[in-house]
């Protein structure tokens, strides 16, 4: 196995480990791993393992992002924001001092979320000043209010990042739609699980084109459990395009 990746990363390396791939993104911005919010980690306990894989993986920094979805997630700043404390804390107790750890939240294009721009209620953000904001949809029907949601997130100030957009069917056999999306200043975020067709085949091959094109801005991991962490190793590591895609600009590492 060791030779398989010194063939793959180069010998020569002293960082190139399987282990420590992923560490020149040095900072995951797209995550479930805070306690008791979502479908990710349910206890301190899961997000203290889920940290700690996602160190072996070479991450320094990790921006944590609960969903925050209409009637199911109905998650706040002050609940993420308290979350966090609470595992700061168990991972400072944990001897696990060397990540930094963040929150933002992964917004849900709904009714819901058109109300919170409405009202002017601050959203949890990412990148200090720039102020990216992750939102997802549908995996299915593209909403009505895309693009006008896109303008409303813009005039408040905020940079849009369109979480995991080869996950969305809406999209497929529509490439120049993702292309507009992007040309209207819309930040795309690919999962890194993607690259291992861990959702689907056409999330795989949607994956692929955006890294052909260059479009991807962000790579997140999207991890919720220690499944997802080891598929991130086992088989997103040995990908020849998570080598091409780590050559790209992506603004991992200037969060």
């Amino acid at each position: 196995m060791a030779s398989f990746f010194q063939r793959l990363f180069g010998s020569s390396s002293t960082s190139a480990t399987p282990e420590s791939a992923l560490a020149e993104l040095e900072v995951d911005m797209h995550s479930h791993l805070l306690p008791g919010l979502d479908d990710g980690a349910e206890t301190l306990e899961q997000s203290i393992e889920l940290l700690k894989a996602m160190r072996t993986l070479g991450y320094r920094k990790l921006i944590m992002t609960p969903h925050i979805m209409g009637d199911f997630y109905k998650n706040t700043p002050a609940g993420v924001r308290a979350a966090l404390a609470r595992l700061q804390e168990a991972a400072t107790a944990a001897g696990i001092t060397d990540v930094e750890l963040e929150c933002a939240a992964e917004y849900y294009l709904d009714e819901w979320f058109q109300q919170k721009l409405d009202s002017g209620e601050p959203l949890l953000s990412f990148g200090g000043d720039k102020k990216y904001v992750l939102f997802e949809t549908s995996y299915i029907n593209e909403p009505f209010n895309f693009e006008e949601t896109v303008f409303n997130l813009k005039s408040a100030g905020y940079q849009p990042v369109l979480a995991h957009p080869e996950r969305y069917t809406y999209f497929y056999g529509r490439f120049p739609a993702l292309e507009k999306v992007r040309e209207n200043g819309v930040l795309l975020q690919v999962n890194l699980n993607s690259l291992a067709g861990y959702y689907s085949a056409g999330a795989k091959r949607v994956a692929e084109k955006l890294i052909d094109a260059g479009m991807v801005d962000m790579l997140g991991t999207d991890a919720h459990n220690l499944k997802h962490t080891d598929t991130l190793l086992q088989k997103v590591v040995p990908t020849p395009y998570l080598k091409k895609v780590l050559t790209q600009p992506l603004l991992n590492n200037s969060l």
